[in-house]
């Protein structure tokens, strides 16, 4: 028997490497003689850095300005072989390194994850995976490229603050003093969402909230990403609101325009860099799950994603999640023969979240234990 556990983290208790170390414990319980082998897999988001690791890629750590100046250590990721880096902007310019106030949902900016990619240039990448997500900015990823060498310039062609609130601000964007070395690298932006750069939809309607702005900061926000759209419109004639820009703070926008970048479905770019396929194709039976398995995952997560993925070659898929709330027969119709939550092993979901990695292995093996 192989087996491939290919889970995605269950948040805010086990990362993607905690619960598949969780879940083999559970597997080989009931199946001692298997070969077992753990590739944790996400949506593009947190955890993208961790899969990469994971993948064998070596884990890096470097110096950056964070969200609101202050200094961080901010990991990331690299494979020599394949010159491929791989960034996550919550871990450089993260909400969880600065407090969510109105005035830093203002100024809170991407500088530190542009640094990054710089680090990443420094090293001889051809291809950067930037995973989107967890971000304190709104900024249009203008901060990132700011320490690439771009100039955003009011209308006395000084250099504006940082931040998203300064975007109305801006007269002129210009490119002359970018980082040369961006024209020979592929920048491909992990998303896991639609959201498009500015509007009702946008990046400061639906996210900046969480970040700490109230209506008014909102609206100051939007306005920013709706103005430098239109300059870089103006002088590129590059439309950088479409779908799928306005993730991370609309990080992926200026981009769009300046460099060699797509925005990419995130599960898809991860289970290529990981290397799902080849995975699927030396296994038996595969073991996915997350913290909570609803109807959104039913949309393409991460957990889905593998179950298809397995699916498609006639594999059988368990699952195993923190929470399920959706039918045995919804599941069923991606190839997965059983289900297990830990909160009904636990019996609570207060239990469950107090011992996650114990009821996690003990979830595993009663789902196989029912096959």
């Amino acid at each position: 028997m192989r087996i491939l556990i290919a889970p995605d983290k269950f948040k805010g208790t086990l990362t993607g490497v905690e619960a598949a170390a969780a879940m083999s414990e559970g597997a080989l319980r009931v199946y001692p003689e298997a070969v077992v082998r753990t590739l944790p897999v996400a949506d593009g988001g947190e955890g993208t850095l961790e899969a990469a690791v994971a993948a064998g890629y070596d884990e890096r750590i470097n110096a950056v300005v964070g969200p609101i100046i202050k200094p961080v250590g901010a990991a990331w990721a690299y494979n020599a072989k394949t010159h491929t880096a791989v960034i996550e902007t919550a871990l450089a310019s993260g909400y969880l390194l600065s407090e969510p106030t109105v005035e830093n949902s203002l100024r809170a900016h991407s500088y530190g994850s542009g640094q990054l990619i710089a680090s990443a240039l420094d090293a001889g990448a051809t291809e950067i995976v930037i995973g989107l997500g967890g971000s304190a900015m709104t900024d249009a990823g203008s901060g990132a490229l700011r320490a690439l060498g771009l100039k955003l310039l009011d209308s006395h062609g000084n250099l504006v603050p940082l931040g998203g609130g300064s975007l109305l601000d801006v007269a002129a964007v210009d490119p002359s003093g970018l980082d040369p070395r961006l024209t020979n690298v592929r920048l491909r932006m992990a998303v896991d969402v639609d959201n498009p750069l500015f509007g009702y939809n946008g990046a400061a309607h639906v996210f900046a909230p969480q970040k700490g702005a109230d209506a008014d900061a909102v609206e100051k926000l939007d306005a920013g990403l709706r103005h430098l759209a239109s300059l870089v419109r103006e002088s590129t004639g590059v439309d950088i609101d479409v779908s799928g820009a306005g993730a991370a703070g609309g990080f992926p926008a200026l981009f769009l325009a300046y460099t060699k970048t797509t925005i990419e479905r995130g599960f898809l770019l991860v289970a290529e860099m990981v290397g799902l396929d080849a995975a699927l194709a030396d296994t038996d039976l595969v073991i996915t799950g997350e913290g909570s398995l609803d109807a959104q995952s039913l949309s393409g997560k991460a957990p889905i994603g593998v179950a298809d993925a397995a699916h498609a070659r006639g594999l059988p898929v368990v699952v195993v999640a923190g929470h399920i709330s959706v039918t045995a027969a919804e599941l069923a119709k991606h190839g997965v023969v059983a289900a297990v939550s830990a909160t009904d092993v636990a019996g609570s979901s207060e239990a469950a979240l107090a011992d996650a990695a114990r009821y996690t292995t003990r979830a595993t093996s009663e789902a196989l234990n029912g096959i």
